[in-house]
């Protein structure tokens, strides 16, 4: 019976060990500061930047590279009926992204899933 009574309790404590500890994912606010992490893959796939060519077009430097620990600001944010959240990104600092872009857009959950996006310490 003792066996038994530890084998419960010892499930309990595991799985109440297990839970998901992160933020919310829904407490993110207008104003509030991320930073920008390495690409999920060679771009960003969750960050909507325009493609390589409209960059180039309007005068910019496609760099991928150079966005990665960038400081942005959350500029608005839409939460769809799906459950997914759609944010708008512009740098903290004021310059451009890539010399020729303000705003960008992004699925906030998709990409804090994969570290596209880090929670600012702040």
């Amino acid at each position: 019976m003792k066996k038994i009574l530890f084998f419960v309790l010892l499930s309990i404590f595991g799985l109440k060990a297990q839970e998901d500890t992160s933020p919310t994912q829904n407490s993110i606010e207008v104003g509030d500061e991320l930073v920008i992490g390495k690409p999920s893959a060679q771009m960003y796939r969750h960050i909507h930047f325009p493609k390589t060519n409209f960059i180039l077009k309007k005068g910019g430097i496609a760099n991928y590279k150079a966005l990665a620990g960038s400081n942005v600001t959350v500029t608005k944010v839409d939460k769809s009926q799906d459950g997914s959240t759609k944010i708008t990104l512009k740098r903290a600092n004021g310059k451009k992204f890539f010399n020729s872009i303000t705003i960008v857009s992004a699925n906030f959950e998709k990409a804090l899933e994969k570290k596209e996006i880090l929670l600012s310490k702040n």
